[in-house]
C-alpha cells in the first residue's frame, strides 16, 4: 500500500495509521448499540442490519475511501456522502428494536426531541444539510483539518439518520404517514437532489479548491473529477432511494393482501 501512496502523491501519513478515531467511532457505535439493547431481545436479522450499518461507515471513513475523499478526489467524497447520509442510516435503524425504542421514547430528554422527526421537518433538515455540506466555501473551509472533515461526517450521519427516521422508525407512530405518503416523501427527496447534481455536473469550472489543488489521482482533472462526482451523486442516491421506494411498494402491497385475507 505504501507504494500505492507513493505512485499517487498521496502521503502515508493520510493512509489507515491515521484513522485510529474510525476505529474507536466504531467501537463505541457498538458499545452503544449493546447498551441500548441489553435488556431486550434482538432477533438476528436486526442485528444483522445494525451490524451492516456500521460496516458501512467503516468503509466510508477509513482508508482508503476516508484518505481519498478528504482531500484528493471529490468524487470519493461524494461516495462517502452517500455511504454516510444515504445507506448507514436506514440500516442503522432498521437494526434497533421496536421495545427498546419505546422505552427510549418515553424518557423526557428524548421525547422532547420528537419535533425533529416530523417527515417535513426532516426532509427540509436534510437537503438544507445537502447544500450547506457542498457549499463550495464550506467544504473549502472545513477540510483542510482533520476536525472539520468529521464536521461535515457528522453532520450527514445525524442528517441521515433524521431524514430516514419517519420512513423506517416505528416510534413515535404516524398515522398520517403510510406507506404511499413515504413514497412520495423519498420521490420528492429524489426531485431536491437534482439542484446540486446539476451544479457539480454542468459546471464550466470547477468548485473546490480543496480538490482543484490537489495531487492529481487516476489522471483525472478537478472537471474531470467534479462531474463524476455529480454522476455519482444522481445515478448512487437515486439508486438508494428507489431502492427503499420499491421495498416500500412491496411492503404496502403485502399489507393490504394481509388486511384483505
Amino acid at each position: 500500500m505504501q507504494w500505492w501512496c507513493a505512485a499517487q502523491g498521496i502521503p502515508w501519513s493520510w493512509s489507515w495509521r491515521a484513522y485510529p478515531g474510525v476505529w474507536i467511532f466504531v467501537a463505541l457505535l457498538g458499545l452503544a448499540y449493546w447498551r441500548f439493547t441489553r435488556n431486550t431481545h434482538v432477533p438476528p436479522q436486526r442485528r444483522t442490519r445494525f451490524a451492516l450499518g456500521v460496516a458501512t461507515l467503516w468503509i466510508a471513513l477509513d482508508w482508503p475511501v476516508g484518505a481519498l475523499g478528504a482531500g484528493y478526489l471529490a468524487s470519493i467524497h461524494m461516495v462517502q456522502f452517500l455511504l454516510i447520509a444515504l445507506l448507514a442510516p436506514p440500516l442503522l435503524i432498521a437494526g434497533l428494536p421496536t421495545a427498546a425504542l419505546q422505552r427510549a421514547a418515553s424518557v423526557r430528554g428524548v421525547s422532547r426531541l420528537r419535533p425533529l422527526s416530523n417527515p417535513l421537518i426532516a426532509l427540509l433538515a436534510f437537503h438544507a444539510i445537502i447544500i450547506a455540506t457542498h457549499w463550495p466555501g464550506v467544504v473549502d473551509g472545513l477540510m483542510g483539518s482533520q476536525l472539520g472533515s468529521l464536521g461535515l461526517d457528522l453532520s450527514w450521519l445525524l442528517g441521515g439518520m433524521l431524514f430516514w427516521w419517519p420512513v423506517i422508525s416505528p416510534v413515535p407512530h404516524r398515522p398520517r404517514f403510510p406507506f404511499g405518503v413515504r413514497i412520495g416523501y423519498l420521490i420528492v427527496s429524489t426531485v431536491l437532489m437534482t439542484l446540486p447534481y446539476v451544479f457539480l455536473t454542468f459546471a464550466q469550472l470547477p468548485f473546490y479548491a480543496t480538490y482543484e489543488l490537489a495531487p492529481p489521482v487516476g489522471g483525472l482533472s478537478a472537471g474531470e473529477d467534479q462531474r463524476i462526482a455529480g454522476l455519482v451523486m444522481r445515478l448512487g442516491g437515486g439508486a438508494i432511494l428507489w431502492t427503499a421506494i420499491g421495498v416500500l411498494f412491496w411492503q404496502w402491497y403485502r399489507a393490504e393482501n394481509a388486511l384483505e385475507v
